[in-house]
């Protein structure tokens, strides 16, 4: 049966990677794949395992157990996601986002393409590379109008924001997955992948700030736009702040991230009520009148808008790569690698993670989605938290999509938003990103071995 198992599974992911050519949405085949995979365990009632990560070993469970098991720490992830989602949805609902088009005065290519990059490194870390990634093309679509250099400038903030995402617990999905599985603590995350992760971005943009491209200025409409609510610039310092919470809320608490980030939420959408009721209030309309009936809540709007189709996606992905977990497939797997590794020069799995299978892993997120490597990640490698390992693994997943269009959910969204063809980003861009990559992973081994002394 694990013949099947594994078949139903490689059939899914095939699905998944060859989304636009299908034409269908990765999360169908993500949801069917998770629910064969449990159901063929349930009906042929194969024996399913729980990681004891402090034995090395595998326990026997029962598969009503291990799935309420595995189903509560993929709830933590996307409950954490759906707060997370909402507070930008409320920022976007009073256009706060506007402000940081008042940032933007620069007529130089070169200093236009500093600012773009590390707004989208700042920015991803805190409201996630995804949305970083969406917000900067939208304001650089009104900026530029030549569309060749808004190309390369798409393609200079999807390296940047991958980058930024890397090194923040709330920056990127996968870091995200690594933070609430206790596999890395928000301060030794930053303290190991930030640096790395500015060179990721640095470098590309050094080189590129070089071409031909970019030289010279541009014309375009510079005018500061401001909100058009007049709150708009108090709810993205609000909302920003309060993402920016959730780290110290879990610091102090020691209670699970997303317990933060409904507190978060909540202060945020009690705001927004707040000023969108006095907005209300000063347009005269009456309570009793036919017109109140018009006035949208902003966190019902906000909740509307959030990216349902991709917390369903995670939903379906994890869920199926725990069921792979479960039968004990992933842990095999790593035990032949620890077979493997020594015949290749490189050190055991079981005990230190080699270096060249977290590069491998990096690179195959520019392939294969980074979310599922992660997830099948955790449940091999036994490695203790805040092991260099896995904030070697946050930095090369996330940074490592950055080399193909398809990579990474900010390449996929710059990709539709921009209709930017895949062979030109390989060709214009992918070298860019692969030389930040490597360079990154450089000064990560680098710090390790001989500054921070892990």
């Amino acid at each position: 049966m694990e013949t099947i198992i594994i078949i139903v599974f490689v059939l899914g992911y095939l699905a998944i990677t060859l989304e636009h050519n299908l034409k269908i949405d990765k999360l169908i085949p993500a949801l069917g794949m998770m629910a064969l995979l449990w159901a063929i365990i349930a009906l042929t009632h194969m024996d399913v395992f729980e990681v004891n990560a402090e034995l090395k070993e595998l326990e026997a469970s029962h598969v009503d157990e291990i799935l309420l098991h595995h189903l509560g720490k993929t709830a933590e992830i996307l409950v954490f996601l759906l707060g997370a989602m909402t507070i930008v949805e409320i920022i976007d609902y009073f256009d706060g986002f506007a402000t940081i088009k008042g940032y933007i005065k620069a007529r130089s290519k070169r200093k236009l393409l500093w600012i773009f990059s590390i707004l989208a490194f700042v920015l991803s870390a805190i409201i996630d590379n995804l949305t970083a990634t969406i917000v900067l093309i939208t304001i650089l679509q009104k900026v530029l109008k030549d569309r060749e250099l808004r190309l390369w400038f798409a393609g200079i903030i999807i390296i940047a924001a991958n980058a930024g995402g890397a090194w923040s617990p709330i920056g990127d999905v996968t870091t995200t997955m690594l933070w609430i599985g206790h596999k890395v603590s928000a301060a030794l995350l930053i303290e190991h992948v930030l640096i790395p992760s500015i060179f990721c971005m640095v470098v590309p943009v050094l080189i590129a700030s070089r071409l031909k491209i970019f030289k010279g200025e541009i014309e375009g409409d510079f005018a500061e736009t401001a909100p058009k609510s007049k709150y708009g610039t108090i709810m993205l310092y609000l909302g920003l702040g309060m993402i920016v919470f959730v780290p110290l809320f879990k610091t102090v608490t020691h209670l699970p991230p997303y317990v933060g980030m409904m507190l978060s939420l909540a202060v945020v959408a009690a705001f927004a009520e707040i000023y969108s009721n006095k907005k209300f209030a000063l347009s005269g309309v009456n309570e009793d009148s036919g017109d109140f009936q018009g006035h949208h809540s902003p966190v019902h709007h906000s909740l509307a808008r959030i990216e349902l189709p991709s917390i369903l996606f995670f939903l379906g992905i994890l869920m199926a790569v725990a069921a792979l977990e479960s039968l004990g497939m992933l842990f095999h797997f790593a035990e032949r690698m620890d077979a493997v590794m020594p015949m290749l020069g490189t050190e055991s799995v079981g005990e230190k993670v080699s270096d060249l299978v977290v590069i491998i892993l990096g690179a195959g997120s520019a392939v294969i989605d980074n979310v599922p490597l992660v997830a099948a990640s955790m449940g091999m490698f036994s490695v203790g938290m805040d092991d260099p390992v896995w904030h070697f693994i946050a930095y090369s997943a996330g940074t490592g999509g950055s080399m193909l269009i398809i990579g990474s959910a900010a390449g996929v969204v710059a990709m539709g938003m921009e209709k930017i063809d895949f062979f030109w980003y390989l060709k214009k861009i992918g070298w860019l990103a692969l030389i930040g990559f490597l360079s990154g992973a450089a000064v990560f081994v680098l710090l390790r071995n001989f500054v921070l002394d892990v």
